[in-house]
């Protein structure tokens, strides 16, 4: 999971675009589910899925076929009529139409149902999944940009108060209050705020860029994302790890994709095993035909031959495996151990998911408290600095020290909105476990 990045005493300037659009959380995670290819594919595979459901069930149905053909034989051969062999050149066609179904195959076919009715449900959790995916990755970009975008605003106030504080101590060496050294030391704290916003410019383009990347969106159009109010949420102090882990697993397509797998590679397992014993088929068919002599002797006419030569038959077949070369045992073999593989990957991934989840309430918990801790900093460090400037005006203390409690104020700032920003990402987090969407 891609963190927000936390820079001390390091800040990005606005960017100027001519943007006529101004992007919301929703909205960009709308688009990107719309344009993603991950869940284009993802949802052709589907398609695949119920193509191959569709056809399992077709298998159920008997199989009709028909055909007819047409020969001519020259020379020595068999009168049809008197069934004796004759030299004279005949014409002949025959017309077919018969059926077939299987009656037992060790119930092959109903497993092959299920499993392909498992890869039906498979498919739709897993394109939920690949959406979450995307929803989340778009999610956790967005709040990195308006982490950059705070820190953008905290950058403006310290050059301008650099820039105010240089003006006014040029003023002061006027007036004879203040030496070249603090004229020297402020220049060079504006010409370091200068060159800070200079070089996490290209930072701020980077993420927007990693932001358009992942929605889809071409690089060459402007992307401008809304403000973020703060949200007043919930603390979540008495959540309880279990309670949301049993949430999950009814609706957490992670942990549903993991059972549907598992049930499909049950339902191929029984299926190959299936094939080990004897099948039993019924088939039918309906037969007549029509020939004649090419000699110019009279024949009976075409219709009279047709019915009087129809003919039908019904019958059973069994077929038994004695030995295909182990073809069917070790493909059972290797299914039962697909699914052994299957069951233990079930089992990682719930203790992984579980594990997700106390790690996430942790830092909910943590980060309430810690977002609280430095909110007060932040004020507190506020008034401390106004104390500062007026000492500064009046002589108590040098430039160096107001750099440094400058410095201090804007740390505190940027601890401020990083963790407020974190603690929110969380709490999405977490109701996103809980069974709500992003």
């Amino acid at each position: 999971m891609k963190h927000l990045l936390f820079i001390s005493f390091i800040f990005i300037p606005v960017l100027s675009f001519s943007q006529d659009k101004i992007w919301t959380l929703d909205e960009c995670v709308n688009y990107a589910l719309e344009y993603n290819k991950q869940i284009a594919k993802q949802a052709a595979q589907n398609s695949i899925y119920g193509i191959d459901k569709r056809e399992i069930i077709a298998g159920f149905l008997p199989s009709i076929s028909a055909g007819t053909s047409v020969s001519s034989n020259f020379g020595r051969g068999v009168d049809p009529e008197t069934n004796t062999y004759i030299s004279t050149s005949t014409f002949g066609n025959s017309y077919e139409i018969y059926a077939s179904v299987v009656l037992f195959d060790g119930f092959s076919q109903i497993y092959k149902f299920k499993m392909a009715n498992n890869n039906r449900l498979l498919g739709k959790v897993q394109l939920q999944d690949v959406k979450d995916r995307v929803a989340l990755d778009v999610m956790e970009i967005f709040f990195n940009v308006l982490y950059y975008k705070g820190t953008v605003n905290l950058a403006e106030e310290r050059l301008q108060e650099s820039l105010n504080d240089l003006k006014r101590v040029k003023r002061m060496e006027e007036l004879g209050m203040k030496s070249f050294p603090d004229v020297a030391e402020i220049e060079a704290k504006e010409a370091e705020d200068r060159f800070t916003l200079t070089k996490q410019e290209n930072l701020l383009r980077l993420e927007i860029i990693c932001l358009k990347e992942k929605m889809n969106l071409p690089v060459d159009e402007d992307l401008a994302i809304v403000e973020m109010e703060n949200s007043n949420l919930a603390t979540h102090s008495d959540e309880n790890p279990a309670e949301i882990f049993g949430q999950a697993s009814q609706t957490l397509p992670k942990l549903l994709s993991s059972e549907q797998t598992l049930k499909a590679k049950d339902a191929e397992y029984k299926m190959t095993r299936s094939r080990i014993s004897p099948t039993i088929s019924a088939s039918a068919g309906f037969s007549t035909g029509f020939s004649r002599l090419m000699d110019g002797s009279p024949y009976v006419s075409f219709k009279e031959q047709l019915r009087n030569r129809e003919g039908s038959y019904i019958g059973l077949s069994l077929s038994v495996p004695l030995f295909d070369r182990l073809s069917r045992i070790s493909e059972t073999r290797r299914s039962k151990q697909r699914l052994i593989i299957a069951k233990n990957e079930n089992e990682e991934i719930k203790r992984q998911v579980y594990g997700e989840i106390e790690q996430t309430l942790a830092d909910v918990k943590g980060l309430h408290d810690e977002r609280n801790a430095a909110e007060r900093k932040a004020g507190a460090m506020e008034a401390a600095h106004k104390v500062n400037v007026r000492k500064y005006e009046e002589g108590l203390i040098n430039a160096l020290e107001l750099s440094t409690s400058s410095n201090r104020l804007l740390q505190s700032r940027i601890e401020a909105l990083y963790t407020n920003l974190k603690y929110q990402l969380k709490c999405r987090l977490l109701q996103y476990y809980k069974g709500e969407s992003f």
